[in-house]
């Protein structure tokens, strides 16, 4: 079964100061530490979905082998470059995705495999840090169409996620990755 990948890479980083996406960090850019981690992890098709500063990133980062689309709608939160993302996905052959925000560097692709190890049309999967959710997630097709519904404004497959609690599946990743999202430069 194909599992594919999803980078969502599209937000202005307001709290950082700049599209996190051209953030460089140990010598590369984070939108192409994510696509790296996504392609070491197996995922096939991989999708980065861009926004703030769109051409400066396809200018600077080297995507190749992604199928890199835009947001138009990008300022209006998270949420819409999910449903970009997975329609763009919707006409591949994937029957699930993991998804992966470019501002979660420590996440590995071991963690990534771990995740995606439950891969199913059917799947809900998050990973967590000592007994806290975060990402990768993992999402079944049979779900996307829910996930969109329900992915409006800064919230991502959360809300769809807590409507369906009895169908998620956790995995502890916290000794492989760290989860941690930078929300702000380090000085």
């Amino acid at each position: 079964m194909r599992t594919g990948g999803l980078l969502l890479a599209a937000g202005a980083g307001r709290r950082y100061g700049m599209p996190k996406a051209l953030v460089e960090r140990d010598g590369r850019l984070l939108v192409e530490h994510g696509l790296a981690t996504l392609r070491a992890a197996g995922c096939d098709p991989v999708v980065v979905v861009l926004g703030a500063a769109a051409d400066e990133v396809r200018a600077r980062a080297d995507l190749a082998g992604a199928l890199t689309v835009t947001n138009p709608d990008w300022g209006g939160g998270m949420g819409s470059s999910l449903r970009t993302g997975l329609d763009a996905l919707a006409g591949t052959s994937a029957q699930a995705t993991v998804v992966l925000l470019v501002d979660t560097p420590g996440v590995t692709a071991s963690a990534v495999q771990r995740v995606a190890a439950l891969s199913d049309p059917g799947a809900l999967v998050i990973a967590t840090y000592h007994g806290e959710r975060g990402h990768p997630v993992l999402l079944g097709r049979e779900h996307w169409a829910g996930v969109s519904a329900l992915a409006v404004g800064d919230v991502g497959a959360r809300a769809y996620l807590l409507a369906n609690p009895d169908r998620v599946v956790t995995v502890a990743c916290e000794d492989i990755a760290d989860g941690t999202d930078l929300d702000r430069p380090v000085r």
